[in-house]
Parts: C-alpha cells; sequence; structure tokens
C-alpha cells in the first residue's frame, strides 16, 4: 500500500463519484479506478457500494476513510514540523559560556534578540570554562559557546573573533594603592608585590598566559596565591583580603561590596577578547542561524 493508494481512496470518498474524484486528482477515471480495486484486493474488503448516482463507503470503508484522513494529517504535520526545523524555526540549541564572558552585555543580548527571531527555539545554557566548551563543542554536546581567548585549536571546532576590550585591576577596598585618589588607575608594575588570584590555568589557559606574559613585560614574575574555577571567585577573595585579581572590564557589573576596580596604566599590553566558537561541520539548523545572527551583530 502506498500513499497515493489513500489519496485516492479519499478523493473517491469526499466526492461520492469516481468521475469527480478522477477530474480532482488530474487523472483518468478507469486508472482510478483500478487503483481502488487493487487497493481493495490488497486490503481484503470492500471499500465502496455501487448507488445510483455514484459510489457510497461501506462500514469498513467508513472506518478506514476515519483513519486514512488522521493519518494523511498526522503525516503532512510532521512534514511541516520538519520543514520548521530544517529552517531553524524550531528545536534545541545548546550553548556555554564562560563565566567572564556571559558578564558582557553582548553575549545576553545576543541570545535576546535570537530569542525575538526564534521564539519557538529552546535554549539551553551552560556555563563551563574554556576548556569544558572545547571539549563538549568537539563531541557535539553544545553548537555555540562564548568564551575569551581559546588556546586548543581542536580540529573540527571555529573561532570568531567577536570584540576585545581591556583588563582592570581589582583591588580591595582600603588597599594602599587606592590612597587619595579618585579615579584609580594602577600599573601593572605597581602589583610586583602583591598575591594574585587567578582562574586556574587549566580552565582559562589563554587569559592566564596573557597575564604573566604582561607581569613578565612589566618586570617582575607575579606571585599566585590562589588559583580559582571562576573569576567571580576570584573577586569574592579578593573581597575578603586575600590578594588582587584582573578581569575583563565588563566583569565590573558584578559588583561587589568590598571591592574597587581600577583602569590599568596601559591597557593596550592586556585585553580580554571575545570569541564565538562552534563546530566547523554544524548539522542543526537554529544553530546556525544563531551563530549569523551574533556574526551580523557582531559586524554591525
Amino acid at each position: 500500500m502506498e500513499l497515493r493508494h489513500l489519496r485516492y481512496f479519499l478523493a473517491v470518498a469526499e466526492e461520492g463519484q469516481f468521475t469527480r474524484a478522477a477530474e480532482r486528482l488530474a487523472m483518468q477515471q478507469p486508472p482510478l479506478s483500478q487503483q481502488i480495486r487493487t487497493l481493495e484486493e490488497e486490503i481484503g474488503f470492500e471499500l465502496f457500494v455501487r448507488v445510483p448516482r455514484g459510489v457510497t463507503l461501506t462500514p469498513a470503508g467508513q472506518a478506514f476513510a476515519e483513519d486514512a484522513q488522521r493519518l494523511l494529517q498526522n503525516l503532512q504535520q510532521s512534514v511541516e514540523k520538519a520543514s520548521r526545523i530544517a529552517r531553524g524555526e524550531l528545536g534545541t540549541i545548546s550553548i556555554g559560556l564562560t563565566s567572564s564572558a556571559s558578564f558582557h552585555p553582548f553575549t545576553t543580548e545576543a541570545i535576546r534578540a535570537f530569542r525575538a527571531v526564534c521564539p519557538e527555539v529552546a535554549v539551553d545554557l551552560a556555563e563551563l570554562n574554556a576548556a569544558e566548551i572545547i571539549e563538549r563543542l568537539a563531541a557535539g554536546q553544545i553548537q555555540a559557546a562564548f568564551l575569551r581567548k581559546p588556546v586548543d585549536a581542536r580540529e573540527g571546532v571555529a573561532f570568531e573573533l567577536l570584540l576585545d576590550e581591556p583588563m582592570v585591576v581589582v583591588l580591595p577596598v582600603g588597599h594602599p594603592l587606592l590612597k587619595g585618589r579618585k579615579r584609580p588607575q594602577v600599573s601593572l608594575k605597581a602589583l610586583a608585590h602583591e598575591d594574585f588570584i587567578l582562574v586556574r590555568r587549566p580552565g582559562a589557559p589563554g587569559m592566564y598566559a596573557d597575564i604573566l606574559a604582561a607581569c613578565r613585560q612589566a618586570g617582575f614574575v607575579p606571585r599566585i596565591a590562589r588559583e580559582v574555577p571562576r573569576m567571580v571567585s576570584g573577586i569574592n577573595l579578593v573581597a575578603a583580603g586575600l590578594g588582587v585579581t584582573l578581569v575583563p572590564a565588563s566583569m565590573q557589573r558584578y559588583d561587589q561590596v568590598g571591592t574597587v576596580y581600577c583602569t590599568l596604566a596601559n591597557p593596550s599590553k592586556l585585553s580580554a577578547p571575545l570569541h564565538l566558537a562552534y563546530p566547523a561541520a554544524l548539522h542543526n539548523s537554529a544553530a546556525t542561524r544563531f551563530i549569523q545572527l551574533v556574526k551580523e551583530r557582531a559586524g554591525a
């Protein structure tokens, strides 16, 4: 049995005549009659009874027509649903983001803009470190991600630079470098004898290496007192007076009591890029639309 047999059968059932059904189907009446006979032989019972002005359904034919109609409607709905998924209008997209990337307004605004144009796409967010993001992208567990500086150039994972922003120094309230300064500006060299709190190297290897390189360029090797899993954790430890840290400027949105954010005297030596990462071979249409939207917003 083929779908065309069901369509032929329903056309005859709805029209009540082979002649009108054949016209509706743009075919000749004899081939249509033959197709209905073939269908009846296959299913083993009669579908129609001939009457003076055409045909009427048998009780078995009536039951079969109801189920056939539902079957074709369900099939059409399935085709429409799959078509919308193929166009990126339905589906699910999993997005990873590092803690510092989540604080930049570009990230949240891009996700909100995508939700506005694709409201029926479910968006799952996962806060991860940079190393975890690369692993999950390579494994196909997430389809896009925002992170700072990628280091692991994993095959099959693409990166797009979205923007760059300066780094700032986070000092505890009452720190000697803050005395008498209304708008604190601190040089890296002034931090030579401080205890540094940094995000663990395995989690954010690119930013970790950049900070160490910038300090060496300023003439000292930083004393790493503590390593933390997230930048927010580092800022909290600064508030507790356990050291200093450097974070992207957008992290100032995390207004932790007991801390002061200070601009760097020479910020050009140390900056915080924001990247979009995604699988080079992507088969998720919703994710493809999201990535294109992010690129367009970055370009604008």
